[in-house]
């Protein structure tokens, strides 16, 4: 039984500390953050309910959010730019996905350790592998020894750059907004309405409920003057429903805004005793919502390797080598997507939106299925069969 630190205690690195639990491994996750407020939600595709299977955590997640079977997109003027079939997207995906608050996926999550696994309020400021493991420079001035150190936190990770040495942080030139309405949205408005250099995306959380986001090219670090909630009615309202409505029925001091960042995937991933899951290794934009998705394939990833190899060191880098091909296509698209809906002059976004219109539904559904679907999500196997 080796002794495992994870650095950061979000989805990351939460389900990685329930897989190498689940392996027999002594497990600690080490958060700098105290505060654990609620969150707005995410979307749990397919492949990422498949990954939660693994860990036998599907069913809860499953069952504490909502269901979301199809993914209309509309213009702001509430023309349909697509308008797939609700069978045939569960066809081609498995099932429905799922969107839940993060707080409850947290919770989901953490139920899943062994008590105490967390400790919060304790950040990892450096590292140094020495002869007998890795040494953790922690903030409290003191240090910690661990055979392995996995690195799950986030875009600006100290794991991954203590494995590459400098990564270039940038603004991605956008913000986004999230919050949860008080009110449940048609499902077959269950998607997203574009505009010019903006979208809106809106799904429904169970409860009666409404997870939605925003996005805007905007400067880097700006805020509302009249608060970000009254800046959005305002831009918002002449926007087809349910969006007005939906602002209307959201709490002013739940929204959060968030300038966007961005990194190209880290060049390494593993070297030794350490290795880095989710955005400390592969950061990506929000446009496919898969971050969260691709984070949880990772921990079962992970998992699985570490359970086929013979060491922490061998099994980390297989891991690595399993996963890059399958993460590195969908941080390219989510990219793509984001260049694509906030061009300039807003006259080309809004061109480019509307342009997705002339793709057949067929192709959108089954170029989707290769990165959502449930069969999307591999293992790696003894044999080492690489990903499909």
């Amino acid at each position: 039984m080796a002794e495992v630190v994870v650095i950061g205690a979000g989805i990351a690195g939460l389900a990685t500390a329930t897989a190498l639990q689940q392996r027999g491994h002594s497990v600690t996750v080490l958060e700098e953050r105290t505060d654990t407020g609620s969150g707005a939600g995410i979307s749990i595709w397919p492949n990422a309910l498949a990954a939660l299977d693994v860990l036998g955590l599907g069913d809860r997640v499953r069952a504490a959010g909502g269901r979301v079977s199809a993914g209309a997109i509309r213009w702001k003027d509430g023309s349909w730019l697509r308008r797939p079939s609700q069978e045939r997207i569960v066809t081609a995906l498995g099932e429905p996905l799922v969107v839940i608050q993060r707080a409850a996926l947290r919770d989901v999550l953490t139920d899943a350790l062994a008590p105490d696994t967390v400790i919060y309020g304790l950040a990892a400021q450096g590292l140094t592998v020495t002869a007998h493991g890795v040494q953790i420079e922690l903030s409290d001035s003191s240090t910690r020894m661990a055979d392995a150190v996995v690195g799950a936190d986030g875009t600006r990770s100290v794991v991954a750059r203590h494995l590459n040495g400098p990564l270039a942080h940038r603004y991605a030139g956008y913000t986004a907004w999230r919050g949860v309405a008080a009110m449940a949205v048609d499902d077959e408005l269950a998607g997203e309405t574009m505009g010019p250099g903006s979208e809106v995306g809106h799904v429904p959380m169970g409860d009666g409920r409404t997870y939605w986001f925003a996005t805007e090219r905007l400067a880097e670090g700006g805020t509302a003057p009249q608060g970000e909630l009254a800046y959005l009615r305002s831009k918002l309202a002449s926007w087809a429903e349910p969006i007005p409505a939906m602002l209307a029925a959201t709490n002013a001091d739940d929204v959060l805004r968030n300038d966007l960042y961005d990194r190209r995937p880290a060049g390494c991933w593993a070297a030794g005793p350490v290795v880095v899951v989710g955005d400390a290794a592969h950061p990506m934009r929000p446009h496919l919502g898969q971050g969260g998705c691709q984070a949880l394939e990772d921990a079962a990833v992970l998992g699985a390797t570490v359970e086929l190899g013979a060491d922490l060191p061998s099994a980390f880098s297989a891991f690595e080598s399993f996963r890059r091909r399958r993460v590195s296509g969908v941080v390219r698209e989510s990219r793509m997507i984001g260049q694509l809906v906030n061009l300039r002059p807003a006259l080309l976004s809004a061109a480019a939106s509307r342009a997705t219109v002339v793709v057949p539904e067929f192709a959108m559904t089954r170029h989707l299925a290769t990165i959502a679907a449930r069969s999307a999500f591999r293992l790696p196997t003894r044999n080492g069969a690489q990903p499909a």
